[in-house]
């Protein structure tokens, strides 16, 4: 997945507002090594490849910017919500400007993917985890994926939604059961 950030401004060049070489050297540093998981956690909340890659890139711009109020700590889980908080942004933008919904079967990702995780899930039964997933109403959706996919702590998925850790334990225990639900009703529904 190419990302180019502000025009190469993470290369060393002064960038924004007094950015310079210092500062671009320390997020590539901190940063970085997280664009995957911002990837994988903006393509599950988005449902679609083009719109996670504007998603990841603008929140990489948004960090960058904000980059300076960063105090340390965990910079995945301060990375993540940042991702999180631009999906959010992005798909209550989509939902005021159209009123169509997302077809799966239209929008399906890039056959071009190779990756582990997406051959798993273009697989039968790949194919039915994901759909049972997508059922998945959003807040459960998320914690499902930060926690099994992304192996983020209870602390770390709190710290990225913004919740207490029992309630990231409470919906992570519902995310499990309503994926088990949805896949039991996919299950028996193929078997009758």
């Amino acid at each position: 997945m190419p990302i180019q950030l502000a025009g190469g401004c993470l290369q060393g060049e002064q960038c924004g507002r007094g950015g310079g070489s210092d500062s671009a050297a320390q997020f590539e540093e901190q940063m970085l090594p997280h664009l995957d998981a911002a990837y994988n956690l903006a393509r599950w909340l988005m449902r679609n490849e083009e719109d996670a890659e504007d998603v990841v890139q603008e929140s990489f711009m948004r960090a960058f910017r904000f980059f300076r109020s960063f105090r340390g700590g965990n910079a995945r889980a301060w990375l993540l919500r940042i991702v999180r908080n631009t999906s959010y942004a992005w798909l209550e933008q989509d939902r005021r400007m159209e009123g169509t919904e997302f077809d799966d079967e239209v929008c399906g990702p890039d056959g071009n993917t190779v990756d582990p995780e997406e051959a798993l899930l273009r697989s039968e039964g790949g194919r039915l985890l994901r759909q049972a997933l997508e059922k998945l109403a959003m807040d459960y959706r998320e914690v499902l994926i930060l926690r099994e996919i992304e192996g983020m702590s209870y602390k770390e998925i709190s710290d990225v939604i913004g919740v207490p850790v029992g309630t990231v334990m409470s919906r992570l225990s519902r995310a499990r059961l309503g994926l088990r639900r949805a896949l039991h009703d996919q299950i028996s529904g193929r078997s009758e």
